[in-house]
Formats: C-alpha cells, sequence, structure tokens
C-alpha cells in the first residue's frame, strides 16, 4: 500500500464513469469498424481505461494534455465532447478538426486537449512547450505528456525530461507502460526493469505505480499536480498496465503469450472498479446500470450525429494547415 492520498466516494465514481465511457466507446468503434461503416487505423485502448480517468480527475479544462495515437481514451477522459469525436472518426464536418484529423489527430483545444500525434513520442517536447508558456504565464496550469514505454527508448524521451527538470516547468509525464511497443514485448528492447529510476538521472521525481489501481493513480497524480502547481517542477510516472488488444485493429498479436493475456484480463481494471464500487456501497446495481445505460445513449447518439454529418468540402483540402488560407 502506498502513502498516496486517495480519491474520496465522489471521485472514485467519476473515475468509474470515465472508464466506463472509455470501454464501451472502444467496444462500438471496434464494431463499427467491422462492420465495415468506419475505415482507418484504431489502436484500441482496452486494459489502460483507470489511468486517464485517474489523471483527469486532478486536472481542469485549463490544464494541457498531449497525447499519440493510441490515445482516444486520454481524451474521452478529459471531456472530449462525443459528438465531436464521431465526427471526426467518421472524417465529418462536425468532427472537431472538422472530419480532416481521424483519430489520430483528436484535437479540443476548448478544454486543454492541445493535441494527438502520430509520431511515437512526439506528445512530449510538446507538452514541455505548453508547460514552459504556462510557467511563463503563471496562471498555474499543468501540462501533462501521454506516451507509451517504447517512446521512452527514443531521443525525445530524454531531451524534454532534461528540459523540463532544468527550467522546473509543470509537466508530468505519464508512461503508459503496457508491455508491448508495437510487436515488442519491454523485456526486447529497454534493459533497466523500471523507466521511472531515469528520473533520477536528469535530477526529477520519479515513481512507478499500478495503473490499473485508481488509489495509486490518482494519488501519485494528484501528487505530481500539486509539485507543478507549486513551481517544484517536473514529475515522471510510470503507470504498470496492459493492453487487451493488438497493436491496431487488425493485428491478432501472436507475440503476446496467451497465458499473459489471459491473466491480465482476468484482472480486468474496468469491472474490477465496478465491483468495489459496490463493495463499499458507493453506487447500487441500480444507479451503475443507470450510468452505463447513459452511457450507450450518449453514444449512440453521437454515431448517428457522425455518420448524418457532411463529408468536408474538397476545398477544405488546405485549409487549416497553416494560420492563412492557401489560394
Amino acid at each position: 500500500m502506498s502513502n498516496y492520498p486517495k480519491p474520496d466516494a465522489a471521485t472514485l465514481l467519476e473515475i468509474y464513469k470515465k472508464a466506463a465511457l472509455i470501454r464501451l466507446n472502444d467496444e462500438r468503434v471496434i464494431r463499427e469498424m467491422t462492420a465495415g461503416k468506419l475505415i482507418m487505423p484504431f489502436y484500441s485502448s482496452q486494459g489502460q481505461e483507470i489511468i486517464p480517468s485517474s489523471v483527469a480527475a486532478n486536472l481542469t479544462d485549463e490544464d494541457y494534455i498531449c497525447t499519440i495515437y493510441r490515445g482516444t481514451h486520454d481524451m474521452l477522459a478529459k471531456g472530449f465532447p462525443l459528438e465531436a469525436l464521431w465526427g471526426e472518426l467518421a472524417g465529418r464536418v462536425n468532427g472537431s478538426c472538422k472530419g480532416k484529423g481521424g483519430p489520430m489527430h483528436l484535437t479540443y483545444p476548448k478544454k486543454g486537449m492541445m493535441v494527438t500525434t502520430g509520431v511515437v513520442g512526439s506528445s512530449m517536447p510538446i507538452a514541455v512547450g505548453l508547460g514552459w508558456a504556462a510557467k511563463l504565464d503563471g496562471k498555474g496550469q499543468v501540462s501533462v505528456a501521454n506516451f507509451g514505454d517504447g517512446a521512452a527508448n527514443i531521443g525525445a524521451f530524454h531531451e524534454s525530461m532534461n528540459m523540463a527538470a532544468l527550467w522546473d516547468l509543470p509537466v508530468i509525464f505519464i508512461c503508459q507502460n503496457n508491455r508491448y511497443a508495437e510487436h515488442t514485448s519491454f523485456a526486447n528492447s529497454t534493459k533497466v526493469e523500471r523507466i521511472s529510476i531515469r528520473a533520477a538521472g536528469y535530477g526529477m521525481e520519479g515513481v512507478t505505480v499500478n495503473g490499473n489501481d485508481p488509489d495509486e493513480m490518482y494519488g501519485a497524480v494528484k501528487v505530481a499536480v500539486e509539485r507543478a502547481r507549486a513551481g517544484e517542477g517536473p514529475t515522471l510516472i510510470e503507470a504498470m498496465t496492459f493492453r487487451f488488444n493488438g497493436h491496431l485493429v487488425g493485428d491478432a498479436a501472436k507475440y503476446i503469450p496467451r497465458e499473459e493475456l489471459a491473466a491480465a484480463k482476468q484482472n480486468d481494471p474496468v469491472p474490477a472498479l465496478r465491483a468495489r464500487l459496490l463493495a463499499e456501497n458507493v453506487a447500487s446495481e441500480a444507479d451503475l446500470a443507470a450510468i452505463e445505460a447513459e452511457i450507450k445513449a450518449a453514444i449512440d447518439a453521437a454515431v448517428e450525429a457522425g455518420f448524418a454529418a457532411e463529408l468536408p468540402d474538397v476545398s477544405e483540402l488546405k485549409r487549416d494547415v497553416f494560420a492563412y488560407d492557401l489560394a
């Protein structure tokens, strides 16, 4: 057991609502793809829902997040509107990027969701830039960089950590260590047992937590956010988790041992949190069923609105690429 502050009952229920939304939406996306209604690359986050849900419980709309192509869960947790999401997935004009970004470039600056990037690890230098801007503005905002364990081995990871630590920037680096970088296991790509120990090399705080445990995850982020807002610099949080699907939809993930995957699914964090809410009388079965029904109805409405909207006109092709329109 850690000494981190734990979420109260209301916060725990909010974390579950976000996690349930992420899981149900992810399942719906895959269903629409399987039916041939969506044609796009999609990187499922099933198994990793507790991490962004616990992070978002510590953030405000003014705080920034940056994420990567496996980041729909990060965006939904922070409040990405469902209709704007499905408009984007369907490539329609009501998407957050007018249907021109797709699932790998989800962006909603109104609530601090600054970028989803398709380049491994590039969330980190962008988050550092936002952290620098936040420090200059002096408004107490924090900037969160989400990335996977594979990205912790690229140069941008080290450069970003060094600069954030050197300048005491309000940046939180969240490595969602799901044990597999694309098709390569963590053990086959990384010498150290824990990515968090690399933080010491840059003179910053670094911790490893069970990312599937809302107590640990919420508490570690809360401490990091308070440190960042107080001007005490960045934190690296390594959140241990597991992804239940292949690298992207269509990947059968034969490189993941069946017994390893089965054990992870046996400890599926979303139903585990649901069972805990019931056991601790945080909510009743009827309460949770009503919440889940409401989420499903909202997803249904968003899917319908997404597919019903118009496709962007060809004249939109060069617009929004630069600050000014091209002729």
